[in-house]
């Protein structure tokens, strides 16, 4: 008797898949779409982020202020634009400059 494997259906590789962008939130300005949503799609209610990793995702340097300003993080800053990219995926941001480090952590 011989035996014969049963073949699935050959389907499309998953790199070739194409997912669709999410609308973006227009009160994010487009240089940090991409730090929103990789916010807000983290589950943990804290994510901490390197200043580099951060300029990964960007793909670009962080300006000045973000290393040496605390308040351009918090939003006390009189330039607060960028902050949306955090707050619109409902997280605050605490920057360690020594570490060079932000927690973003949910909130409510």
């Amino acid at each position: 008797m011989v035996w014969k494997r049963r073949v699935k259906p050959v389907s499309e590789p998953a790199s070739a898949r194409v997912i669709p962008r999410l609308q973006r939130n227009t009160s994010v300005p487009a240089q940090y779409v991409s730090l929103y949503e990789y916010l807000e799609h983290r589950y943990a209610t804290m994510v901490v982020l390197t200043f580099e990793q951060i300029e990964a995702l960007l793909g670009a340097a962080l300006p000045e202020p973000a290393r040496t300003e605390p308040q351009w993080w918090t939003g006390a800053s009189d330039t607060t634009s960028h902050s949306s990219a955090w707050t619109q995926a409902s997280r605050t941001a605490v920057p360690n400059l020594l570490a060079k480090t932000v927690t973003f952590e949910r909130r409510g």
